[in-house]
């Protein structure tokens, strides 16, 4: 065994066993979340202590177009400086050969660490809180479809065929017959985790035809962050298994409720290794108040950040398992934010607004800024709302560029997310909507070409 591998997790020394490494996947996350790097043989592997990509790769849009997001002294896509992080190191199970996965941070030439890589986001507001006395956790819950091949962009999204042979259904939420249908791509999800050494919380049908939801165990938020990263990947591929595709769209069919994913937050106190949401007598403290002050306060500027597309906006319907504002409640799935029952040891507080479509990396680090800025200024959060929250009013930007708007507004935000994260995000989000823009939809020819 090299050296190298004597220093990964047990998951992935189990996954050889003896057999011959064959290739390594040096991967790193873009913007979106997807994987970009290089696969290389074993041999290179042992031999490299780093490699190299270009900083553009930050720049790209979801259609890979460019956002001019260069600095002052133009677009030079220097390269960066990719490192390994050995405790990432993770199998690939679906590859024809023996092949493990490993996650890079990005730095530059100098060593300092790239502001724009979303890995380094998150790790940049952890440490925030980690300078606080704080140790943050969160614990993600991933929705997504089980969908019918689409070959053709401009058909319809539909439901996958289940094991009895008949589309998916809908409104079946909880129901273990509808698990069932889906039985053997589950079968390889839970085969891959195992092989990954991830651990699955449970896994339940929700409401949409072919709509899953897998919780995973609370933990590190960049090492969960990381799973959901390898999740999306590991997900796919179990489908492509078995002739359907996995979706994290947020709104992939008109009709279906949309995907989620809600995140969990509680906070440690480092030195005394206890929850800062309870008391010595289990009552909510002054922070548990501050943090849910800071997602009602700072939640709006980086909605761009947890509802990163077009279609992310087509998810916040009244009435349609999503929220439309940011009222908190305890036990109340109607709000945005929702304070789960609990003990107090495991008090938490529960973000409902990020979609399934986010980068896992930046969606946390949004959520975790928001609490954060709470706590440091020590907000207030409004009355906790009683009843249904669809009956409110809605706060949360309706369109991708009005959420552009407040993001680019929002300085103290940037301040924790990093500035120049902030200007290549933006930028490249407003490349996205251009191009989007571009784009004459079926619903518009239907209705306005003989009639306006």
């Amino acid at each position: 065994m090299s050296d190298w591998l004597k220093n990964t997790p047990e998951a992935a020394q189990t996954y050889l066993d003896g057999k011959r490494l064959d290739e390594v996947e040096c991967i790193i996350s873009d913007l979106p979340g997807i994987a970009r790097g290089k696969a290389v043989p074993a041999g290179k592997f042992d031999r490299q202590d780093y490699f190299h990509l270009p900083d553009s790769i930050f720049y790209q849009t979801i259609t890979g177009g460019w956002g001019e997001a260069a600095g002052e002294e133009g677009f030079i896509e220097r390269d960066m400086i990719l490192k390994p992080d050995m405790a990432t190191t993770s199998a690939a199970p679906w590859t024809a050969d023996w092949t493990l996965q490993v996650i890079h941070d990005a730095y530059d030439r100098n060593g300092d660490v790239i502001e724009y890589s979303p890995r380094n986001v998150l790790k940049r507001v952890v440490q925030m809180y980690r300078d606080k006395g704080w140790e943050p956790v969160v614990a993600p819950e991933m929705e997504f479809y089980l969908t019918a091949r689409n070959l053709d962009p401009a058909e319809k999204i539909k439901p996958m065929m289940g094991r009895s042979g008949r589309p998916a259904a809908a409104r079946q939420a909880y129901s273990m017959t509808a698990v069932d249908e889906f039985g053997p791509v589950i079968d390889d999800i839970y085969d891959f985790a195992e092989a990954q050494g991830f651990e699955i919380d449970g896994i339940t049908q929700e409401g949409g035809a072919g709509q899953l939801e897998i919780n995973l165990i609370h933990g590190d938020p960049v090492k969960l962050a990381d799973e959901v990263f390898y999740f999306k990947r590991l997900i796919r591929e179990a489908a492509l298994r078995h002739d359907c595709f996995a979706t994290f769209m947020a709104k992939p069919i008109a009709e279906e409720p949309g995907s989620a994913m809600h995140i969990h937050h509680s906070i440690l106190d480092i030195k005394t290794g206890e929850n800062i949401f309870a008391g010595p007598q289990g009552g909510d403290t002054d922070a548990f108040f501050h943090f849910i002050a800071g997602l009602q306060t700072h939640l709006p500027s980086v909605v761009a950040v947890l509802a990163p597309y077009v279609n992310s906006y087509r998810r916040y319907v009244r009435d349609n398992a999503a929220p439309i504002n940011l009222e908190w409640g305890r036990d109340n799935r109607t709000t945005g934010i929702r304070v789960p029952l609990a003990s107090p040891k495991a008090r938490r507080v529960e973000n409902r607004i990020a979609g399934m479509d986010c980068n896992p990396y930046l969606g946390i680090a949004a959520s975790l800024a928001a609490g954060y800025l709470g706590l440091i200024q020590e907000e207030r959060p409004r009355a906790q709302y009683k009843g249904d929250a669809y009956e409110g009013e809605e706060d949360i930007p309706r369109d991708l560029s009005r959420a552009l708007d407040i993001f680019d507004e929002a300085k103290a935000m940037h301040e924790v997310l990093g500035p120049e994260f902030a200007r290549v995000y933006s930028i490249v989000k407003r490349t996205e909507y251009e191009e989007f823009l571009q784009v004459i939809s079926p619903w518009e020819r239907e209705h306005l070409l003989l009639n306006v």
